[in-house]
């Protein structure tokens, strides 16, 4: 094979998935000459799965994506068919904002945004080698021989690497929707020092909507909520929303289910690799949950010029002949017609214990790796840690300090502090419930958190930062105005309606709020706040609702903040580190925490061997 230079650059992307495109423009932004190198420039931000963005937790990565000034957001709100807040009975720590998407127009406006960004050159290509010297990146080889050399290189290679895709009895090297696979890049991460492993997704049939009976299905109409980015103010009506509808599964499903499991990869060992356990299969749920009469489908439009519809909740890896039959037990399903069948998809990735919290790889300098290749699941996680991978390199090429969120700082933190802290043995999905201060890392506060640090790493725009503050002022004047005196009589008339105890004198709308009575029906009552936007009112209203609770999480928070402020020398020796276990020096020498707060966090270390590190701490000083 002929060598040839294909140019000097900054940076070079490898993968277009939604991680690749955020690292792409978050290096490209802050001012970098950088390449991104795709399979094919078709997929570029395409959605092999779910058309959607968002959901539990996942509406918070797509906020904080937002507020740092990453594109995600942007283009969801662009191509939303509908929005619907999830958990939204539940408290506002856990409330997500979920959108379905238009596939294709998700797909055409992030590559026009890419072809219309300075410092970016899109190439069609395959990566076949990451070339170093002296253990720092010096380019990336493709598999014609073209050599782009760089300083930095980002790996978001997705679920591309030796991909195969298994249907019943039938495997096929490729990747998702037909594309094809990368075959050559695995055998040289391996050789730079990189652990790789297997893991395995799915994804669910997509069905002719003209052959649906949807007057059997229970619609779901959108809802009036707030965008995913800060930039816009609003999302359509909800009668201009596209409407999505619920369908179930029955016992006759899981019968030809479990009457077939000899002819299930799941069951039959064609399938061996590690799959996500938050969405497993139709095969997996049925055989776990045997006394569940019934399971929860939802029927999602792929996009507005087309009629292939998504089947949520029904993944599998069944072949084709029993495809049909068992989608077609499903009420509303009966005469369905499946335009591309279901599939499961095995994958190579890597042990994110080897990466650094910035995502650079800790044998090679200036080598990131961002989205499914560090072993998570998910448009949204792979999407921040492309941002997160992209602007790392940049900076670093800037001569600037990185980037390392807390875990107080976003759910971006807590993703990545996982993923380097405690790895993963399985696709990692990122839930409500990893994050110890959720309460403080709600989506309508994601730009107050966010915002000035992005601008500070030079990828938030004057245009959002000017927004910003705006918007900061607007929530300052809103509590300032609801922290004044309610119009008594008025006041009084309201709480009698609701057969709560007596006002007395004084009291503030923020009162009100405080003794359950929503913002909105304050709006109603007293006629205030009209050109106020909603995420600000909400962010209001929580901020005082919330007021003791938001309190103590601080305090919990400064708490955390001592133990990471003691930081951990990069090149100690644990195993000279007298007190320590067998077992903590293994993990703390694989891991190897920056301070004592990452230290006490991964698994296998305890509190009695945090106490010997900070014993040992206090006698280097």
């Amino acid at each position: 094979m002929t060598e040839f230079s294909e140019g000097q650059y900054d940076a070079v992307v490898i993968g277009a998935g939604h991680a690749g495109c955020e690292a792409a423009l978050a290096l490209a932004r802050t001012g970098q000459q950088t390449v991104l190198l795709t399979l094919n420039a078709d997929s570029i931000g395409f959605m092999p799965c779910n058309p959607s963005i968002g959901g539990t937790a996942k509406g918070h990565l797509v906020r904080e994506i937002d507020a740092l000034g990453g594109e995600m957001g942007i283009n969801a709100d662009k191509c939303a068919l509908q929005y619907r807040m999830l958990n939204a009975g539940k408290g506002a720590a856990v409330q997500s904002l979920r959108a379905q998407t238009d596939k294709n127009a998700y797909h055409r406006e992030m590559k026009r945004t890419l072809e219309h960004t300075q410092n970016l050159r899109i190439v069609q290509g395959e990566a076949a080698e990451i070339l170093t010297k002296d253990g720092k990146v010096i380019g990336v080889k493709t598999v014609y021989g073209g050599i782009f050399y760089c300083r930095a290189a980002i790996i978001a290679t997705g679920v591309y690497l030796n991909s195969r895709t298994i249907t019943g009895e039938t495997v096929q090297n490729s990747g998702p929707n037909g594309f094809a696979g990368a075959t050559y890049l695995t055998e040289n991460l391996i050789k730079l020092g990189y652990r790789v492993r297997r893991f395995k997704t799915g994804t669910p049939a997509r069905l002719d909507g003209r052959t649906v009976h949807f007057e059997r299905l229970q619609p779901q109409p959108g809802e009036r909520v707030f965008p995913f980015s800060f930039l816009n103010d609003s999302v359509p009506a909800v009668e201009a929303q596209t409407p999505c509808y619920l369908a179930y599964t029955n016992a006759e499903t899981h019968q030809l289910i479990l009457d077939n499991l000899n002819r299930a990869p799941l069951y039959n060992g064609l399938i061996s690799s590690t799959g996500p356990r938050y969405c497993p299969s139709i095969e997996a749920k049925v055989v776990r949950f045997k006394d569940k009469e019934r399971h929860q489908l939802f029927l999602e439009p792929e996009g507005a010029d087309t009629t292939e519809v998504y089947v949520q909740g029904l993944s599998t890896s069944l072949p084709h002949d029993l495809q049909k039959q068992m989608y077609r037990t499903v009420e509303g399903l009966e005469d369905c017609e499946l335009v591309r069948y279901a599939y499961a998809i095995e994958y190579d990735c890597i042990d994110t214990l080897d990466v650094l919290p910035t995502l650079e790889f800790k044998k090679v300098e200036s080598l990131y790796t961002a989205g499914q290749i560090n072993g998570t699941s998910g448009y949204e996680e792979a999407a921040a840690q492309g941002l997160i991978a992209g602007l790392n390199a940049s900076l670093k090429l800037r001569g600037l300090p990185p980037l390392v969120l807390g875990r107080d700082e976003g759910y971006i933190g807590v993703l990545i502090d996982d993923l380097v802290t405690k790895g993963t043995d399985e696709p990692y999905r990122m839930m409500t419930s990893r994050a110890e201060f959720r309460l403080h890392l709600r989506q309508d506060n994601a730009d107050l958190r966010l915002t000035q640090i992005g601008y500070d790493c030079g990828l938030v725009t004057e245009e959002r930062y000017a927004k910003f503050n705006a918007r900061k002022k607007m929530r300052e004047e809103t509590l300032a105005f609801l922290d004044t005196r309610a119009p008594q009589a008025t006041a009084d008339a309201l709480v009698r309606s609701r057969g709560d105890a007596p006002l007395t004198s004084g009291t503030t709308y923020a009162d009100l709020i405080r003794r359950g009575i929503s913002l909105s029906d304050l709006e109603e009552t007293f006629d205030i706040l009209h050109e106020i936007p909603y995420d600000v009112k909400l962010s209001c209203e929580t901020e005082i609702r919330y007021a003791g609770y938001l309190k103590r999480s601080e305090e919990q928070i400064a708490r955390a903040k001592k133990t990471e402020k003691k930081l951990l020398p990069p090149d100690i020796d644990y195993e000279k580190i007298e007190g320590l276990r067998l077992e903590a020096r293994e993990k703390l020498a694989r891991v190897r925490p920056r301070d004592l707060g990452q230290a006490e966090r991964i698994p296998g270390v305890n509190p009695a061997d945090v106490a010997v590190l900070m014993v040992y701490l206090s006698l280097k000083k």
